[in-house]
């Protein structure tokens, strides 16, 4: 049955993998931080990270949730996400409790991106066996909606404090392929596509549409729900004065991801800087030039969200935060974007009365 509710607003996110140059970490962190900070004064809708166990080049963060809730006391609207947590390596019900607690210090600002991860390094450190991550994924994903929906997880009288807002149109999953796509709508799971889908020589948008269509069409195939759902669509966006000045501050870390991407075999050996950022799905450039790439864009038109990300390129810090102004001033308005006119209202539940004489 399909849905007759309105699509929901195009809404603006950054993703940041909370990468820097050196050694020193806590600065990396700092200005992954100040992302944020600047990011919400900018009226983007959305800030999401990455979870990573095992270090990328300059940074990485293996602790998402405690990192949201520093962000959540800089902030004031901005909504905190992941995208994604490694699900099938956390305790669903620990994490359940530590997305309660972030979510009730931020007045209900949480979306939650879940999905499988792949490292093998990163299952083995955690005891769980990578070919399993499917099945551990789905098995993890029903206890955590049943702890943040409030039930009794585990044992009789068992219920998560504090209690979570309502998380029913607010859980993402990532997915890599239309049966992935599928298999998020049939459990009411928003969409989350990634900045580029690898192993392809095709362009990623063409690769990634047949997803969200099946994800489309698997929503409107399942009982009716009271809402539209949404696709968060990443995408590698960097604009700059001009394409060389992009590609000054992202073409080496471009190469260098190219080189990894290779020995893993997901893309060709000895890719040229052009080729890689193709492979990427990059948009790069002066504003007008992404402005017209993404009117290209075959996913964009379905996609609720606009997740605009700089990875694999770790560019420096100031460069980040003018990126992040120009994507919020030319590109995205240019999109039909527009900011919010104040903050959405929070999920979060009534408090009980306090008992006389408590």
């Amino acid at each position: 049955m399909t849905t007759t509710a309105q699509p929901p607003r195009l809404r603006l996110g950054f993703l940041t993998h909370v990468q820097g140059r050196g050694t020193d970490l806590a600065r990396t962190y700092r200005n992954a931080q100040e992302l944020f900070v600047a990011a919400d004064e900018l009226g983007f809708d959305t800030g999401w990270v990455a979870q990573h166990h095992v270090s990328l080049g300059g940074g990485g963060l293996s602790s998402p949730w405690t990192f949201l809730a520093h962000a959540a006391a800089r902030t004031t609207r901005i909504r905190l996400g992941t995208a994604i947590t490694i699900l099938p390596l956390e305790d669903p019900v620990r994490l359940a409790e530590d997305i309660a607690v972030v979510d009730t210090l931020s007045g209900g600002r949480v979306e939650l991106g879940v999905g499988s991860g792949a490292s093998e390094t990163e299952y083995a450190a955690f005891g769980q066996d990578v070919s399993r991550k499917r099945e551990l994924t789905s098995e993890h994903l029903a206890v955590l909606r049943q702890a943040l929906a409030g039930e009794e997880v585990r044992t009789p009288g068992f219920r998560i404090q504090p209690a979570a807002g309502d998380f029913s149109d607010r859980i993402w999953q990532g997915v890599f392929s239309a049966s992935g796509a599928r298999h998020a709508a049939g459990v009411g799971s928003n969409l989350l596509l990634n900045r580029a889908a690898y192993g392809y020589d095709t362009a990623t948008d063409e690769v990634q549409r047949p997803w969200a269509d099946a994800f489309l069409a698997a929503w409107d195939a399942a009982s009716q729900r009271p809402r539209r759902p949404r696709i968060g669509l990443s995408r590698f966006v960097f604009p700059a004065k001009d394409r060389r000045t992009a590609l000054a501050q992202i073409g080496d870390d471009v190469r260098r991801a190219a080189h990894r991407m290779a020995k893993s075999g997901a893309f060709p050996e000895d890719l040229g800087v052009d080729e890689a950022l193709r492979r990427f799905h990059s948009f790069y450039g002066h504003p007008d030039d992404i402005i017209a790439a993404l009117g290209q864009e075959k996913v964009l038109p379905v996609a609720t969200d606009l997740i605009t990300q700089f990875n694999p390129a770790v560019p420096d810090h100031d460069a980040a935060i003018r990126a992040l102004e120009l994507i919020a001033t030319e590109v995205a308005p240019a999109l039909g974007w527009r900011p919010a006119t104040a903050p959405e209202p929070p999920s979060r539940p009534e408090p009980e009365p306090v008992p006389a004489g408590a």
